[in-house]
């Protein structure tokens, strides 16, 4: 899985809404046909999502696209799957899971319709959505369901499925959400993933709410968030990139330790703080993840 600072929901039907997050930067949209699609056209949405990933790939596109599919009991995920897994897309958010099994259920669709519609074996990855109180608990058993599984979505939305499914009043500080964040942050990276991803923020006016919300998760260890309007993209993109200032601290530090190893010592002291190889593993990880987002933006352009 590549790094998504910025993942934009689309509504399938509306596919001509797509250019538009990509041209406000989003480093990924997730097409959706789930809960933004009415019932009556969810076969229009199918059409409208495959002409869309077609569509952006012909133009040059190397926006990361998702579809988010409906969930196993509906009935509705084969044909959902069927339809959309062609050559173009990057993988599925699944909604509404609530343990393993599911996420062994869908692999086992995907698997199939790859190879009927001549898709690479093994290519579409798996966002799974948590926004179960079931998905919550089974988050590390999900993390490791499946090979294809490249993150966990903290699902964290007022009035939405989890603050249903689970019960807590939403607040914008967040403290009502703080452990299942944590939790599903910790599962994530247990497995391996690197890029865990959050969301949403709903207020479409309150735009330090939003930062707020992005910058606390950041600092939680999320690499990226899921966004409802394109006038957050911008923000998710900058708080989820390493400012100038961190680069320039750490490339400092860095100069600094080798300086003093080469002088036979295996730490030092920058910027009052002891500094030895553990803090330098840090650094060069830092500027490893920004030397990343770097060549994916030049890619995208």
């Amino acid at each position: 899985m590549r790094p998504l600072r910025s993942l934009l929901f689309v509504p399938g039907h509306r596919g001509n809404w797509a250019e538009k997050g990509v041209a406000a930067g989003a480093d990924g949209l997730i097409l959706d046909l789930e809960d933004s699609v009415p019932l009556d056209l969810k076969a229009q949405g199918r059409a409208e999502v495959a002409a869309t990933i077609t569509r952006l790939r012909k133009a040059g596109s190397d926006v990361a696209l998702y579809v988010r599919l409906n969930s196993l009991d509906t009935g509705m995920s084969g044909d959902d799957i069927e339809a959309v897994a062609i050559p173009g897309l990057d993988g599925f958010v699944l909604p509404k899971t609530y343990g393993p099994d599911d996420i062994v259920g869908f692999d086992a669709l995907v698997t199939h319709f790859e190879r009927r519609n001549g898709v690479e074996p093994g290519k579409l990855e798996f966002l799974c959505s948590l926004e179960t109180a079931e998905a919550y608990a089974n988050c590390d058993r999900i993390a490791t369901a499946s090979p294809r599984v490249a993150t966990l979505f903290a699902g964290t939305a007022r009035d939405a499925d989890v603050s249903r499914s689970i019960g807590f009043q939403f607040t914008p500080a967040g403290a009502e959400t703080m452990y299942l964040r944590s939790k599903a942050l910790l599962a994530a990276r247990a497995a391996g993933l690197e890029f865990p991803i959050v969301g949403v923020w709903q207020d479409l006016t309150d735009t330090e709410g939003a930062r707020n919300f992005s910058r606390q998760n950041r600092e939680l260890g999320f690499r990226g968030q899921v966004l409802i309007h394109p006038s957050h993209i911008a923000v998710a993109n900058e708080v989820f990139s390493p400012s100038r200032f961190e680069i320039e601290f750490y490339e400092g530090m860095i100069a600094a330790f080798e300086k003093a190893e080469a002088e036979g010592a295996a730490a030092v002291r920058y910027e009052d703080m002891h500094i030895d190889y553990a803090h330098i593993k840090t650094a060069r990880e830092v500027l490893q993840y920004a030397r990343q987002l770097d060549a994916a933006g030049a890619a995208a352009k």
